[in-house]
């Protein structure tokens, strides 16, 4: 297994934390990226953009003039397309853009992305992140202390519900907070830094790790 420095949230090292290379050395394969956070943008979309073809919109119950000798075109309503307030040829109406991946594809993306944050250096595991008050000000310090200082954007994984953690990040637009259940590879991949706690490592190698075995992606 790898290895992977252990850091306090007040500085200085706390010894060594084991990381599951089928989680976090795993091959990176970049259409995963592009296929899960694909499905995951489209799930986000309302599809509730609408318009009003000839049928639906209003007027258009006669003929607006006689169909020979006036030297105009013929017309049989004012509802066709061709008239302004007619109706639309076509238009977006409601639906659904969510589309499927399978579960397999879907972790196999989400440990890629691990794979390449843990690769460029820029996978921190914290040993605690506890606060004392949610304030913006004593998260941004703590972050700070682990040499996260705003330059770059990150993400904070934790293994329980924290709502003082949470609370305390929220307000402090480069940073973001979630749980190991939650993680997800589109979250990952739009943030620079990535930073983990002791219990997340372990959420996430009880998540990740044993599927990965059985589905023989590691």
């Amino acid at each position: 297994m790898a290895t992977q420095t252990l850091v306090r949230a007040g500085g200085g090292n706390a010894g060594q934390v084991e990381l599951d290379p089928a989680v976090f050395e795993a091959p990176v394969r970049e259409h995963l990226f592009h296929a899960e956070v694909r499905r995951q943008l489209a799930r986000r979309r309302a599809g509730t953009h609408s318009t009003k073809n000839r049928a639906a919109v209003s007027g258009g119950g006669i003929k607006p003039w006689k169909q020979k000798g006036t030297g105009r075109a013929r017309q049989g309503t004012i509802r066709a397309p061709q008239w302004a307030g007619g109706g639309i040829v076509f238009g977006p109406v409601p639906r659904n853009y969510e589309h499927q991946l399978p579960k397999k594809v879907r972790r196999a993306a989400l440990r890629s992305a691990l794979s390449l944050r843990q690769k460029e250096g820029a996978l921190l595991v914290a040993d605690g992140l506890e606060l004392a008050e949610p304030k913006t000000k004593l998260a941004a310090a703590l972050l700070a202390g682990l040499g996260l200082d705003g330059t770059q954007s990150v993400l904070v994984v934790t293994d329980r519900e924290d709502p003082v953690l949470e609370r305390a990040l929220h307000n402090l637009r480069w940073a973001m907070v979630l749980r190991a259940e939650g993680l997800n590879t589109y979250d990952v991949l739009r943030h620079k830094r990535l930073l983990l706690t002791r219990g997340a490592v372990d959420a996430l190698h009880a998540r990740l790790a044993d599927k990965a075995s059985a589905e023989g992606e590691a």
